[in-house]
Formats: structure tokens, sequence, C-alpha cells
């Protein structure tokens, strides 16, 4: 068991100290692309020892993070039993440290952590630098105010979010290094998350002939056949929206063409275009039954040009996350504390974006997402300019996780 009021007291003491750790953190650079993160993974093992963890610092093979789009990442665990023996269930606590560049429109130093008006500006504040001091600190709290309870809390702090997870969580998982009966991973105060989206990135290559521009019938034009791809896949996307999940909050399928680029010169006729497309899945969905539906389309759009061929190639694919094994029972502990903390009743829900709490759920491990964050990624300027989070939602979200944990753990 767990006394509230000694968690509570003991965060209120330390509310200055916590801002302080994520500000830190803040202020080192770890954008995603390039993906090199070994100098953040260092500062947090450095803030977390002198917090008195004992910091296990697990970098992932050289090779391996090229093979997976980055440069370095090094996955950060702490381990800590309750109780005197091995008995009692594991949480795992998963945020990452990884971000995406600051892109352009910034009122505030991106990398600054400045405070205005309660809210604390930067790239990562919110998503989800933010979740390391959330899970750190409630983790001490329970061991500083000497809560008796059984089982073990780890903290996985990773990497590699950005790039799909593949070499934080997942690879934790894969090589052995835990195994945990439960996860909660990186969110926002206001909604105690089970469902997400999944996502598919495929790459679309559309070669042709190239001719000069003076005699375009000699060639074979791979930008008009771009144009019948497009024309076909916004086509697709209009229909879509008649599908919708019956999770609250997850919304519909979505379709975006992001990238494209192609041709020689203004007066040659394009020889290859190339696309990247991006598409949400929701978790009704099946992802081998969208990619198929996807590359049938692509083939027919293009059926009738002559002298043109299509290359399809998928770049990533994220599953949706969906419930397994009794998520409810961690979802109704988290929503009781998070309710009775915020003086509301906060939602069970899903939302649109995928994470890397996916590759917990995929192993069978109950899965939630929940932390330090304002009522939406609107409001976050969550992978945009300004991104922001309100400091007293620090506190508030790691009172409700050390609650949590005790509950699970009593």
């Amino acid at each position: 068991m767990t006394d509230r009021h000694l968690v509570e007291t003991w965060l209120d003491s330390h509310h200055d100290e916590q801002i302080a750790f994520l500000a830190a953190l803040v202020k080192v650079p770890s954008d995603n692309p390039p993906g090199d993160c070994a100098a953040h993974g260092a500062r947090a093992a450095e803030l977390l020892t002198a917090m008195g963890f004992e910091v296990e610092s697990h970098s992932v093979p050289e090779a391996l993070c090229r093979a997976n789009g980055m440069i370095s990442a090094t996955n950060l665990m702490i381990r800590h039993r309750f109780g005197t023996s091995d008995g009692g269930p594991v949480i795992a606590l998963n945020a990452h440290g990884d971000v995406v560049a600051p892109g352009e429109g910034w009122r505030h130093d991106p990398y600054g952590a400045e405070i205005v008006d309660g809210w604390m500006h930067g790239r990562g504040a919110a998503v989800s630098k933010s979740d390391f001091a959330t899970y750190a600190f409630a983790l001490k709290a329970l061991v500083e105010t000497g809560a008796k309870l059984a089982g073990k809390v780890e903290l996985h702090l990773t990497h590699d979010e950005e790039a799909g997870g593949a070499i934080g969580p997942k690879w934790l998982i894969d090589e052995g290094l835990s195994k945990p009966d439960y996860a909660i991973s990186a969110g926002f105060s206001y909604g105690v998350i089970t469902a997400h989206n999944g996502c598919l990135h495929l790459a679309i290559d559309v070669h042709g002939r190239s001719a000069h521009a003076a005699k375009p019938e000699t060639g074979h034009d791979a930008m008009e056949a771009t144009n019948k791809v497009l024309t076909a896949l916004y086509d697709h996307r209009s229909l879509l929206a008649e599908r919708v999940s019956k999770i609250d909050g997850i919304g519909s399928p979505q379709l975006n063409v992001g990238l494209i680029e192609g041709g020689i010169n203004t007066n040659v006729v394009p020889d290859r275009v190339r696309l990247r497309i991006d598409r949400r899945m929701i978790p009704e969905e099946d992802a081998a039954e969208v990619e198929a539906d996807l590359r049938a389309l692509i083939d027919r759009a293009v059926l009738n040009s002559d002298g043109i061929t299509v290359a399809v190639e998928r770049i990533m694919l994220a599953e949706p996350l969906t419930e397994v094994g009794d998520v409810d029972r961690l979802a109704a502990v988290v929503q009781k504390h998070a309710s009775a903390v915020l003086g509301e009743d906060i939602p069970r829900g899903g939302v649109p974006l995928y994470t890397d709490a996916r590759h917990y759920t995929a192993h069978g491990i109950p899965t939630i997402l929940y932390g330090a964050g304002p009522r939406s990624i609107e409001e976050a300027n969550a992978h945009r300019a300004d991104e922001r989070l309100p400091v007293h939602l620090l506190r508030d979200a790691a009172l409700v996780i050390a609650l949590s944990v005790a509950d699970i753990l009593a």
C-alpha cells in the first residue's frame, strides 16, 4: 500500500527539480532525423544517476541504427523491485527522447526550455521528454516514501519513436532485456489511451523514357503517368471518410502524399517521378489488405499508359495499437487516479496518430498511453512550432502514475 498524502507532498517538494530535469533534456538536441541521439541518452543517464537510480545504458549497434535510418541511439533502463520476493507484476514505463526537427515559425528557442505563463516551450517539452520526468519522479516518489508494494517497476527510456520504435521498445523485448506484465507509454494527462491508428509508408517509383520537350511524343512521360496515380490516390482518399472507427477519438483512415520528386530539366520529358505516401489505418483495418488494395489501385491507374512501369516499395509499417490482455484493469486504475487528481472525469479512448507503444501489445502486453500533456495535440503544438507543456502537469501526471503503479503492485 502507499499513502497518497506522502507521495503528493514529496512530489510537491520536488516539483522545481522535476521542471529543471525536463529543461535539461529539452536543451539537448535529439532531432530524428538525423537521429544522432547518443548525447541525449548520456545526459538523461547523468540526470537519472544524480537522482540515485542505477541506470543501464544499452547502446544500439551502429549497423542496426543505420538500418533503421538513425546514427546513434541508447536505450536506458532502470529497474526497481518493491518487496523482498520475486513475486508481483512488472510494470514498464516507456517514453522516448528523440523528437522531430523544430522546423520554422518558432517564437521561442526550440532548445531553450523557456517558461512563459506556466508553460515550458521547446521541442520535446510535451512529446515526450516530459515523460522521462513524469516516470522518473513517480518512481522516485514511491521509493522515497517507503511504499509497501510487491513487484517491479522498469523505466524504458528510448530514442527511436520517430523512426518507428524497432530499436527501442521492440529491441529491448526481442533482446530479452525485459518482459513486463503491463506497460504505460508516453501520453497526455486528460485521456487514457488504449488504441491508436497504424501507419503504412509506401514509395512509388514511376518510370518512363526521357525525350526532348520539342518532341514529347518520342518519350514516355513519367509525370503524366504520375498524375494518373495521384488522381487515383486522391479519389480513393475521398472514400476513406466513409469508414469510421468504433473507438472514440480514432476517426477515419487517412491518406497523404507527402513527398514528390522527379524530372531532369524544364525542357526534358520526365523519365522518373518518385512519390512517398502515408496511409493511416484504423484499428479495425487489416494492414496486409490495405497495402494490397493500394498496390492494385496504383497498377490500375497506369494500366493503359504506354511505356510506363511502376514499382512500389514498403518503407515502413506500424501496426495499430489494440487492446490485449487485461488492459481493462490497467486503464481503469489510471482513469480512477487521473480523475481524482485532475478533478474531472478522464475518458478512455483512442488517438489517430501512432506510437512505439504498439511493440508492447504485439508481445501480448496490456498497454496504455498516459503521461504529462495538455488536452490535445493542437494545444501542445506537438510536431509544430512552439511546442509547449503546462509545467504543473509534470507533477500531476507523476502523481497519477505513482498512485496507479502502487495500486497495481498492492
